[in-house]
């Protein structure tokens, strides 16, 4: 799994690390029992910091997403995947809304915006 993190986005770097772990866990890129990299290996590939990457996995873990085993590291869980999209549609909705608001300020009619959606999609 490739996590990208983004400096043009305004959602924070442990948000983006959650929603990439979240999307690759419903999307079955992992499944129950794979193992995850440490907080500080991953802080290292991400070139971020050490408390940003254990805010993530502390985020992760109280959802029931990955679990911490003692001297041995994190794991993903075993899923109940309905409950892990729904939350992962309701983030996608915030940020839809926030989008949207922002196209709203830029001028954009539904039909432009729809429009553009159409031309992003066939990429």
């Amino acid at each position: 799994m490739k996590i990208v993190i983004s400096t043009t986005v305004s959602m924070p770097i442990y948000e983006q690390i959650i929603n990439q772990i979240r999307d690759a866990v419903v999307s079955g890129e992992l499944k129950a029992g794979d193992g995850m990299p440490s907080i500080r290996v991953l802080a290292k590939e991400l070139a971020v910091s050490v408390i940003t990457t254990k805010r993530a996995y502390e985020e992760l873990e109280k959802e029931g997403v990955i679990e911490s085993v003692p001297g041995r590291g994190f794991y993903v869980c075993e899923q109940k995947n309905d409950l892990l999209r729904e939350k992962q549609m309701m983030n996608l909705e915030n940020r839809m809304s926030e989008l949207l608001a922002d196209c709203e300020n830029a001028g954009m009619t539904l039909k432009d915006i729809i429009d553009m959606v159409r031309v992003l999609g066939e990429k």
